[in-house]
């Protein structure tokens, strides 16, 4: 079945004007003016006085949940798709967090294809916080390598909950990593979980000047304390890639205000994204490392601090809209994700005139219908 939605305003996340997008089959097939809806059963939204922008994609999801930090009653929850349509997230990776001993890999790549089965475009990242690194397969290389869904590795550094390997063990990890990458025609990533604890920052200087490419090295969680912050500012202006927030602590106000910081700090601008750590636990914790309260991250960050860039601080929506869509699909290696194109995978949002989300279309299937979900996953009522 087609889907043609005419008379959008289109931010591709650039500003292409008010245009008709046709989509088949999964895939964006045409961009333009008076398209015809020449398809049998081609389905036509009229979207006059609506914006349209990419599908917003979550590259640091916990779609298994995570947590148990204060042990198995505080292991999060499993998300469901509802959860995902009704904040616009149409592309997800999904990944692992502390608890590396009852949230296992295999469930997790479960998750990942029954997302898929679902409607959304979905990858994961194997193992977990802890090091040596777990994987699906007898190491993460032939995971790398044999996985589709396997775009790189989780670790953990900086934080006390990580298990602080030295320099060398890091750089011999990201080596395995980008030689899978390599011969299985991905970048292959080493995605960090950043901690509050000084050094990571230094350890990736170390690495790079030995002369190992930095596109390899992604921290996340770079906007939740000072000294991290202004670390990954530092290291984004060396050419790497930092990724802000949107569901956690941070150390400024918002992370809508972290976000525009970076983007005017002289950082690539493309190399600035976020994510929403949606359903990892937000814990707290006292002076002696004794967890003393918990929460759940929600999934719907990306989606209120793009919208709060926008209509609260007056960025350009063409500005704001990247951090959640082009960048992060270009960043992965996944350039037809998160963009308004010709050949582009058919994920769109459209919005009202106050940004208001009314519609989400995952691989040209419409998901949201006049701010009603009307696909929902497999077990919701």
């Amino acid at each position: 079945m087609a889907l043609l939605i005419r008379n959008a305003h289109v931010f591709a996340p650039e500003d292409l004007g008010v245009q008709d997008v046709l989509m088949v089959e999964e895939k964006i097939v045409a961009i333009g003016q008076e398209l015809p809806a020449w398809l049998p059963n081609t389905e036509v939204i009229d979207a006059k006085g609506m914006i349209m922008t990419p599908g917003f994609f979550d590259q640091h999801i916990h779609i298994t949940g995570g947590g148990g930090e204060g042990g198995p009653a505080t292991r999060t929850p499993e998300l469901v798709l509802s959860e995902l349509v009704a904040c616009g997230t149409t592309s997800i990776v999904g990944l692992s967090g502390t608890d590396y001993l009852t949230r296992s890999l295999p469930n997790l790549l479960a998750k990942v294809r029954a997302l898929k089965t679902e409607g959304i475009s979905a990858w994961m990242h194997t193992s977990s916080y802890h090091y040596p690194v777990s994987s699906l397969t007898d190491c993460v290389a032939n995971d790398i390598f044999m996985i589709p869904e396997v775009l790189g590795v989780k670790i953990a550094l900086g934080d006390h909950r990580s298990s602080f390997p030295t320099t060398l063990e890091v750089l011999h990890l990201l080596t395995d990593i980008r030689v899978a990458g390599m011969i299985a025609g991905k970048i292959g990533f080493l995605h960090i979980h950043s901690g509050n604890i000084p050094g990571a920052f230094e350890m990736y200087d170390e690495i790079v000047a030995r002369g190992f490419p930095i596109r390899h090295i992604r921290p996340t969680h770079c906007g939740r304390i000072r000294h991290v912050f202004d670390s990954a500012i530092e290291f984004g202006k060396k050419g790497g890639w930092i990724d802000i927030t949107t569901g956690a602590s941070c150390c400024f106000e918002n992370a809508a205000l972290a976000v525009m910081a970076a983007l005017d700090s002289g950082v690539d601008p493309t190399h600035i994204t976020v994510s929403s750590d949606g359903h990892g636990s937000v814990p707290r914790f006292d002076e002696n490392g004794i967890m003393v309260g918990l929460g759940v991250g929600g999934v719907a960050g990306n989606l209120k601090e793009v919208k709060r860039m926008i209509c609260d601080y007056n960025v350009p929506i063409e500005k704001a809209l990247p951090v959640a869509t082009k960048n992060v699909g270009m960043a992965l290696g996944l350039p037809d994700q998160g963009v308004i194109a010709k050949g582009a995978c058919g994920n769109a949002l459209l919005f009202d005139s106050n940004f208001e989300l009314k519609y989400v279309v995952a691989r040209s299937k419409v998901m949201m219908r006049n701010g009603e979900i009307v696909v929902k996953g497999t077990f919701e009522n």
